[in-house]
């Protein structure tokens, strides 16, 4: 039954979607600290919004008792153990400069044919993220494209939405690919290689359809030319920072994948398997590089930038991955590139961390007493922040990969998670979830096909207009489950293109649509390329009707076959 307190529950919810989508910040004045902002958005939205709503009575203990430890099969904490597991073991696996190599392996290939070199990167951004998952792939793929289409003076659009596209629709083919996966395997209580049978198809159809929407949208000289402005070979080795830690990483992780793989029949939480195998990594990432440090292997220049500006070092020597790249586009003459604004010796690099949403120049941005024009603002405790500065560089020279991987984690999704749990319970226990479950019955009629369609068009739509698409994901998961009168097999389907819409529906029209279109951007603007929303939504159109048509047409033929 609706009452004052549902119709509250649901406008909040969505005003907490709104501020995730267009976020805002609150100026505020402290005493000897000066002007400040404080950020609403989608780390400090939700918290707030459950905060108003326990305050208001219109949420109890036991729904967010029932968000945090889970409830239908779905457990949260899970979810989250497993991706930051996996997260922790890919991000240390690309520091070791493995994904970089591999990209200058691949440059190398596609040689000075534009085309050829355009469809290269494209497939081996979808190989890579197949089995790292689409953040690793977004964090070193996203640097290279940049410094790759600045030294050859390429038009970067083209390049980055087909990394952007690559990615994120690759992530769908494995469960631990992306949260919205483990959600849907918990939700829908699919087996983990099932998911992968049920997807595989999907997968190939959409990413099959994105490159021709992709290829027809840039087909214009223009966009990708004939012949690249290329002169010389990229040699990976020398962006191949860690060797061994590659080797091992790459080791771990696809044991991992495996291990996870075999004992999801015996229904074991997957997160008991992970997070060994994450401390294992973690452990050899300790050792080693104390070995390396003992034994003068590390080099001289700290892995980590942030570690550079903590301890107020001024390192002017360039990126490895740009030197390389500057040295194969030089043109005989000792003429590069013509666009340098992206690559000075200060550049940021890829091991720069993304914490900082404030744009690119955070490094140098006025300091604390020079803000506002007031002589009053003072820096707290100064002595005990520079013992700790000091303190931080010198642990991040010894153990450069988990100073490096540790802020790369990305620990907004740990607040972002639970709160988008609690306020799906939140809808749950104000009587919405099977208001909209009875309209789902009503419109679908439990027929397997109408269900396929609604949910995965439904679904693609949620995820620009939900707050990512975990909070589309959470939210239509319970609402398939609630639907009354409706069959198994048209909820396994429905799952089924949850799953395809969740992943493809980031390849959207708002940069939230994921997680990972928010990192995409934030390191676009750290290097200076400013990408607005209306082009972001105008390049996507085409690839992402294309995608949704095909993938939603192989899951109904799969349920056609199969039911």
């Amino acid at each position: 039954m609706i009452t004052r307190f549902s119709i509250v529950t649901l406008i909040l919810f969505i005003l907490s979607i709104a501020l995730v989508i267009r976020p805002i910040s609150i100026p505020i004045r402290l005493p000897r600290l000066g002007r400040r902002k404080i950020p609403i958005d989608l780390t400090t939205t939700p918290p707030a919004i459950i905060a108003i709503l326990w305050a208001s009575q219109c949420l109890g203990p036991t729904s967010i008792r029932d968000g945090i430890v889970g409830t239908d099969g779905v457990k949260p904490y899970n979810i989250l153990i497993l991706f930051f597991s996996l997260a922790y073991m890919a991000i240390t696996l690309d520091i070791s400069g493995i994904l970089q190599a591999s990209a200058f392996w691949v440059s190398n290939k596609g040689g000075s044919n534009g085309w050829r070199l355009y469809i290269y990167f494209y497939l081996m951004l979808t190989s890579l993220s197949v089995f790292l998952g689409n953040d690793p792939v977004i964090l070193s793929g996203t640097v290279f494209l940049v410094y790759y289409t600045t030294a050859t003076e390429l038009e970067p659009m083209p390049w980055l939405i087909s990394e952007f596209a690559a990615a994120n629709t690759a992530s769908m083919v494995l469960f631990v690919g992306n949260p919205t996966n483990v959600v849907v395997c918990e939700g829908f209580a699919i087996n983990n290689v099932a998911f992968t049978a049920y997807t595989i198809l999907p997968f190939l159809a959409c990413n099959f359809v994105c490159f021709l929407a992709l290829a027809l949208q840039f087909r214009d000289k223009k966009h990708i030319p004939r012949k690249l402005r290329t002169t010389g070979k990229l040699d990976p080795r020398s962006v191949l920072r860690d060797p061994g830690g590659a080797l091992v990483g790459s080791l771990i992780l696809g044991t991992c994948l495996v291990v996870i793989i075999i004992v999801s029949f015996f229904k074991i939480d997957v997160w008991k398997i992970s997070l060994p195998f994450a401390v294992a990594k973690l452990i050899f990432d300790f050792t080693w590089d104390h070995y390396r440090f003992v034994t003068g292997k590390l080099p001289h220049h700290n892995h980590s930038s942030d570690t550079k500006e903590d301890a107020n070092v001024d390192d002017d020597d360039p990126d490895p991955m740009y030197t390389q790249i500057q040295r194969a586009t030089t043109s005989p003459t000792g003429e590069g590139p013509h666009r340098k604004e992206t690559f000075g010796s200060n550049a940021r690099t890829l091991n720069e961390t993304i914490t900082s949403p404030e744009g690119p120049n955070r490094s140098s941005s006025p300091s604390p007493s020079k803000q506002s024009g007031s002589s009053e603002i003072v820096e707290i405790f100064p002595n005990s922040r520079r013992r700790l500065r000091a303190t931080h560089a010198r642990l991040a020279a010894h153990f450069p990969t988990f100073f490096t991987a540790l802020p790369r984690l990305p620990f907004a999704l740990v607040p972002f998670a639970f709160s988008q749990f609690i306020l799906i319970e939140a809808l749950q226990h104000q009587g919405w979830i099977d208001v909209f479950a009875h309209w789902l019955s009503i419109a679908s009629q439990g027929q397997i096909h109408s269900s396929i369609w609604l949910i995965g068009v439904i679904g693609v739509v949620m995820c620009n207009v939900a707050g990512t698409n975990i909070g589309a994901t959470i939210l239509l998961t319970k609402v398939v489950r609630a639907a009354p009168n409706f069959p198994s097999d048209s909820t396994r389907a429905a799952g089924i293109a949850l799953a395809v819409a969740s992943n493809i529906g980031a390849v959207s029209f708002t940069f939230s649509a994921s997680l990972a279109g928010l990192l995409w951007r934030t390191i676009l603007v750290q290097k200076g390329i400013d990408i607005r929303q209306t082009q972001f939504a105008f390049w996507n159109l085409l690839p992402i009707l294309f995608m949704t048509g095909a993938g939603l047409a192989i899951v109904s033929a799969e349920m056609a076959v199969l039911y």
